[in-house]
Formats: structure tokens, C-alpha cells, sequence
């Protein structure tokens, strides 16, 4: 589906409850916050971004129209992050050095900073990056079997 095809996001509060709200505003806070974060440094920032607009939305209807707009640059950049063999050789070989990276902080907790808490954020990164590759690369090429 292309930007014309597809209908523009509304969100409809009135059949969501009042808590479920307040939980969905507070998630979409939070996803937002660390997106804007996220644009700056390393990360699937628009990603979260869009995920915290959405859920925003959900909860106050106001935020609605700033979703499309965001889905659009997200996707952009999602198609951006498969658009070579050589990005997507990058994006493996850092999501490995994260994992690899966690694991050694494990490991050997002599280190600076080392210890499970740092190596099991290292190795939730690389798994992450790995599995936003993935979905980037089906999503933009389909899948092939």
C-alpha cells in the first residue's frame, strides 16, 4: 500500500477506558522520550517515536495528526537501513559486537562498568538491532522462499 492507498491514522478514545488511557499516554510518553533521545544517539529512534505517537494518540486524539507524518519519515529511514548489502553487512557486523561486547562484560567483571547488568543491556541491544534488521529487510524486500 502506497501513502495514497493507505487511510490516514485516527484514533478513537471513546472505547478505550479511562485507565487504559492514562497506562496508554504514560507508555507514549515514555516511547517518545526515548526516541527524541534515540535521534540523537545510536538507535531506532523514529521507530520509537512513531510507536510513542501512536500510543499517544490512542489516548489524546490531538496527537493523531502528528502520526503520518512520522510513520512516513520512519519508513524512509527503514528503507534507508536495507538499501545495501553494505549497510546491511554494518548493521550485522555492530549488532554482533554488541552481543559479543555483552558477553565479555559478563565474563570478565574486571573491567570498567563490566558486570551482568551492562553485558545483559549490551546483548538486549544487539538483539534488537538484529531483529529491527530483520523486520526492515522483510518489510522492504519481502520475504524470499
Amino acid at each position: 500500500m502506497n501513502a495514497q492507498q493507505r487511510p490516514a491514522f485516527e484514533a478513537d478514545p471513546s472505547n478505550v477506558h479511562p485507565v487504559a488511557r492514562v497506562a496508554l499516554g504514560a507508555a507514549g510518553v515514555v516511547l517518545v522520550t526515548v526516541g527524541v533521545v534515540l535521534l540523537v544517539l545510536p538507535g531506532p529512534g523514529m521507530l520509537l517515536l512513531l510507536a510513542g505517537l501512536v500510543l499517544l494518540a490512542r489516548a489524546v486524539p490531538a496527537f493523531s495528526r502528528y502520526v503520518e507524518p512520522v510513520r512516513l519519515k520512519a519508513m524512509e529511514g527503514v528503507e534507508a537501513s536495507v538499501a545495501s548489502r553494505w549497510r546491511i553487512a554494518g548493521s550485522v557486523l555492530a549488532g554482533l559486537g554488541l552481543i559479543g561486547a555483552g558477553v565479555v562484560a559478563i565474563l570478565v567483571p574486571s573491567l570498567p562498568l563490566a558486570g551482568w547488568p551492562t553485558g545483559l543491556s549490551l546483548i538486549l541491544s544487539g538483539l534488537i538491532l538484529l531483529g529491527l534488521l530483520i523486520w526492515s529487510h522483510r518489510r522492504v524486500h519481502g520475504t524470499r522462499g
